[in-house]
């Protein structure tokens, strides 16, 4: 997998309010209804940023006892084959696989409404690699750039 160039990510999931911009965004906030009962628009904090690294390991166990003693990360298993990590600031994952090519890291982003953002990547160049698929605590799918850098867009709903 090809470094990921966050300028790249972002000419694909081009960000609301950049001025002369021709490329198709999304809005990144969302509805939210008041205690008066009317709605208010307020920002999504998290739409369209970084959300979870994935990481390739060839043995989850001793990842777990590094990642733990070196830096204090908490981790959460989801079966033999994934563990998740909280380093205190963001939250990441561990894939078992039998060997590592490449940097091997995997960047996952968030959207609030994951099919807008599937047509908004196609739209814009990005090719699908894997349609949207369910997994524990939501659904994904991932797309390349138009470098060729693979990344993935997440949603709980």
């Amino acid at each position: 997998m090809k470094t990921v160039c966050l300028s790249a990510v972002l000419a694909v999931l081009a960000f609301s309010g950049l001025p002369n911009s021709t490329v198709q965004t999304q809005d990144s906030s969302q509805s939210k209804t008041t205690t008066t009962g009317k709605e208010a628009t307020v920002p999504n904090q998290n739409n369209n940023r970084i959300d979870y690294i994935e990481f390739p390991a060839t043995d989850i166990a001793a990842t777990k006892n590094f990642y733990t003693a070196v830096f204090g990360w908490k981790f959460t298993d989801y079966g033999p084959d994934y563990v998740s990590f909280e380093d205190g600031r963001m939250s990441g994952g561990f894939a078992k696989v039998q060997s590592i090519s490449g940097n091997g890291v995997f960047v996952v982003l968030y959207a609030s409404d994951l099919e807008k953002t599937e047509a908004i990547v196609v739209k814009n160049g990005g090719k699908i690699t894997k349609p949207p698929f369910e997994f524990p605590g939501g659904r994904r799918f991932h797309f390349t750039d138009p470098n060729g850098n693979e990344l993935a867009v997440w949603s709980e709903k």
